[in-house]
């Protein structure tokens, strides 16, 4: 990897996973006795990146006790949102204040991830870079959603990503991101959906297909049928 650090989305109240959420952060829920934020962690790490980089807000005591209870080989800096959630913008854009590189890769820890992404994130780095882009989104075909309920956000054609279409691509919650992007923003509570739709406008939203199933922890009875697998 080319890429040296990586952001990891863990701010947010997971409402759709409640009562669950009540008393534990999404990242934290267990799948298989795994965390979905280790699980995470543990792919980013066999990419060989040593610097992860986490913000936090709600229950933000429990992630600091068990990153401090795990012995994780990266460099892992938390980063609060503040007196206010930040959303998947603002929070990035927090983030990127705690890091010296101009591009990052950013995880919604959500998805179950998997070692079997790395060779799909190399390759959509190697897309980024020989491309010269600015930001590239990992998608999957709805097809392959073990969720039948999620709804493809995008179409993708060469590498391009439009809304033009019948949306067949799901956002897996991976993407690289160039800290430019987000130079005209402040750090407050902003969707990185309005980056993206001001990036589709202007034909400069990209992305690279993934072909594993994709399984997401979308809400309680995802959840339920995720643990039966």
């Amino acid at each position: 990897m080319r890429i040296n650090t990586a952001l990891i989305l863990c701010a947010g109240f997971g409402k759709r996973l409640n009562p669950l959420t009540l008393e534990t952060p999404k990242p934290l829920i267990k799948l298989k006795n795994v965390a979905v934020l280790e699980a995470c962690i543990n792919l980013i790490e066999s990419l060989g990146i040593k610097e992860i980089i986490l913000n936090t807000f709600y229950l933000e005591d429990q992630i600091h006790n068990f990153l401090r209870n795990k012995n994780f080989k990266s460099k892992i800096k938390i980063v609060e949102d503040g007196k206010n959630i930040l959303n998947t913008g603002g929070g990035i854009k927090n983030m990127l204040h705690h890091t010296s590189e101009d591009d990052v890769l950013i995880f919604n820890p959500d998805t179950i991830w998997k070692k079997n992404y790395s060779e799909e994130i190399i390759g959509m780095e190697d897309v980024y870079f020989s491309k010269q882009i600015k930001n590239i989104l990992l998608l999957v075909n709805k097809k392959l959603s073990f969720d039948k309920n999620l709804h493809g956000d995008f179409d993708l054609k060469n590498n391009l990503i439009s809304k033009n279409n019948d949306k067949k691509f799901i956002y897996t919650g991976c993407q690289i991101l160039n800290k430019k992007l987000l130079s005209d923003y402040k750090v407050e509570n902003f969707s990185i959906t309005n980056v993206w739709n001001n990036l589709i406008e202007k034909k400069s939203l990209y992305g690279y297909e993934s072909n594993n199933d994709f399984y997401h922890l979308t809400d309680l009875e995802t959840f339920k049928k995720l643990q039966d697998l």
